[in-house]
């Protein structure tokens, strides 16, 4: 009786040939699949992404977005409509820079509306004593939102945390007092009398409407395409661990600089359109309440994702116009709206997480059976 443990012996007692072929297969059994077959396997953990999801997720609803913006002054005409869809335009800048700040590097900054300030009054005093347009006025904003991007930014963001945001709140009050008690910026009244666009008295609403809109449609397109470049890969290697991007080379007090001085320059820019829109500034203008909508938006739509933000800066600035039928009480709803929404959906109505989660499912999904983590991984990045 042969022992079934001892390997096959030939007709000689020599052992028998090894029936399996080169790759370890059985002779007569079918091959193993190949490492580059197109058979699609699901990953493990992977959820294939709804079609809602698709939908979010594709490139046009950011031009149909675009176009039902461009197609409102055709329905609704009227010159206070005009200007209140121009003010939540203004807000979505505003919103779009902060979120850079905030939700790209992760600084807390509470004193935004003073970029907002700067813009504001250094446009109106440059068209007001010079006698030009307020056009031939931004490369000056430009510059000088830099600096103060700069200067603010160079000392105060070597500190983290609740010490940031209570510095930056802080030399958000210094911008307001300062304009408050210089008589170059009309003290507290402020200034009035500001020329439009083009020098020769306000602009039409919905002129002004359709360049406000293009003004910002670059600035999404901008942020967006900043938060996937390798800076913005940066941003969020330091939002994440500071200390361990220091430790893989990268310098966070010049990233978190290059934020900082990104969201002033959307910050300012959204300044000149509102001195222009309004036709005068004050420091009442530019109060903390500023800071805490726009950062409030950022939260509400979804910190570093784009699309979210855009969403959360119309809510919070539409939100009081629809409540307006319940008078007194408004204030009141939108606060109750607001916290009912971040406590159903404390990660945002849009979050960047769900985004970028649902984009990894669904090429990995559509990725052949044996490709590399590591090739997995430079496709989602």
């Amino acid at each position: 009786m042969s022992n079934p443990l001892r390997p096959p012996r030939g007709p000689h007692g020599a052992p028998a040939p090894d029936s399996r072929d080169h790759t370890g297969t059985p002779h007569g059994a079918p091959p193993p699949p190949r490492p580059d077959s197109a058979t699609p396997v699901e990953p493990s953990g992977a959820r294939r992404p709804t079609p809602a999801a698709r939908l979010l997720e594709s490139r046009h609803i950011g031009w149909a977005a675009l176009t039902a913006a461009l197609a409102l002054p055709l329905v609704i005409a009227t010159p206070y409509a005009l200007n209140v869809m121009t003010g939540a335009a203004l807000f979505v800048m505003l919103a779009v820079g902060l979120n850079i700040v905030v939700g790209y590097c992760g600084l807390l900054d509470l004193g935004y509306a003073a970029f907002f300030a700067v813009g504001a009054y250094t446009s109106g005093i440059l068209a007001i004593e010079l006698d030009i347009p307020l056009l031939a006025t931004v490369p000056a904003v430009l510059v000088v939102t830099v600096v103060a991007g700069l200067v603010i930014g160079a000392p105060t963001l070597r500190l983290r945390s609740d010490y940031l945001a209570i510095v930056t709140l802080g030399f958000g009050e210094i911008i307001r007092i300062t304009a408050t008690n210089l008589e170059i910026t009309g003290g507290p009244s402020g200034i009035y009398g500001i020329p439009g666009l083009w020098g020769d008295g306000p602009t039409d609403p919905a002129l002004f409407y359709y360049i406000t809109v293009g003004v910002v449609a670059l600035a999404v397109l901008f942020a967006a395409r900043l938060g996937r470049s390798r800076l913005g890969r940066a941003w969020r290697f330091v939002r994440e661990d500071e200390d361990a991007a220091a430790a893989m080379g990268i310098r966070p007090h010049r990233v978190k600089l290059a934020a900082y001085v990104a969201g002033a320059v959307w910050g300012g820019l959204a300044g000149v359109l509102f001195g222009a829109q309004l036709s005068a500034v004050s420091p009442a203008s530019f109060t903390f309440l500023w800071s805490a909508l726009v950062l409030m938006a950022v939260v509400l739509g979804g910190m570093g994702s784009t699309p979210g933000v855009v969403a959360g800066a119309i809510a919070i600035s539409l939100a009081p116009e629809l409540l307006r039928q319940v008078q007194d009480y408004r204030f009141f709803v939108f606060g109750v709206l607001l916290i009912v929404v971040m406590v159903l959906r404390p990660q945002g109505l849009w979050p960047q997480r769900t985004r970028e989660s649902a984009r990894t499912a669904a090429r990995s999904s559509a990725r052949p059976t044996g490709t590399p983590a590591s090739v997995a991984r430079e496709e989602s990045a």
